[in-house]
């Protein structure tokens, strides 16, 4: 039984960084909060929390270490949780509004990942890129569980998620919105990352762990892109592939010059 079925009305989201990001983003209504007990000399960032908390009323209680194990499923909470709302996913027409009135957009969308932590970190590096929004399918792929969201560092708050019921369908609403479509694999048709227009609006599509890009989405893709893996080992963690396409869009961009 995960987190998600041990919470009436919401879930707990654990870890010092993820609980002051859910705080500090606002999106969700919080209820209640997990500390240690407060003293004198506590570290800077759980005395911030405290104060937050504080401030907006939350309930701030402590929990023997065993007890809060358990409550998020052995997760590695650092004696912090937050009691908060479901994850505030967006609709997809504001990701298309948003990407209409933007000419640099960056779409991600995420080609039925099943991995949380694969999940939270392309999050987390997709929040520091400043990604316009993330689509995820609706049906077999993970979530913005609260493991995804500790994956991420909290980056999950602050960006937004649209879960869909078709993500082909998304894909060619945002080509007719000016995305140009690239999606990360191997094989054939696929082009080094590095030769890739990235300029203006971009859409980046990671594929799933193992099987990579289905073939409709690919097919629906403007170009495949792949990375250079001289070692001979043909396989890459999507994060850490999601990570280097996105920084490569940036690089094209002159971001960081």
């Amino acid at each position: 039984m995960g987190p998600r079925e041990m919470v009436s009305g919401g879930e707990w989201i654990y870890g010092r960084n993820p609980v002051e990001e859910v705080l500090a983003a606002g999106r969700r209504t919080a209820t209640e909060i997990i500390l240690p007990p407060a003293s004198k000399g506590e570290d800077d960032q759980i005395a911030r929390i405290r104060e937050e908390a504080l401030s907006r009323r939350i309930v701030v209680r402590t929990m023997e270490r065993e007890r809060l194990d358990k409550l998020v499923h052995y997760g590695h909470h650092q004696g912090v949780a937050i009691k908060a709302g479901a994850y505030p996913y967006v609709d997809f027409e504001d990701i298309l509004q948003a990407v209409e009135e933007d000419e640099n957009a960056i779409v991600m969308v995420f080609d039925h990942l099943e991995d949380p932590q694969n999940v939270g970190s392309i999050l987390r590096t997709a929040c520091a890129a400043g990604v316009t929004g993330v689509i995820i399918p609706a049906d077999r792929s993970c979530g913005i569980t609260p493991a995804a969201v500790r994956a991420s560092a909290g980056g999950s708050e602050h960006i937004r998620v649209s879960r869909v019921v078709n993500i082909v369908r998304a894909m060619e609403s945002l080509k007719e919105a000016g995305v140009w479509m690239t999606g990360l694999d191997f094989g054939e048709g696929a082009k080094p990352y590095t030769s890739i227009d990235f300029r203006g609006k971009a859409g980046l599509v990671v594929g799933a762990e193992g099987s990579g890009l289905s073939r409709l989405v690919r097919s629906t893709c403007d170009f495949v892109a792949e990375l250079p893996m001289p070692g001979g080992f043909e396989s890459l963690n999507a994060g850490v592939a999601a990570g280097i396409a996105l920084y490569e869009i940036l690089r094209q961009r002159g971001c960081g010059r």
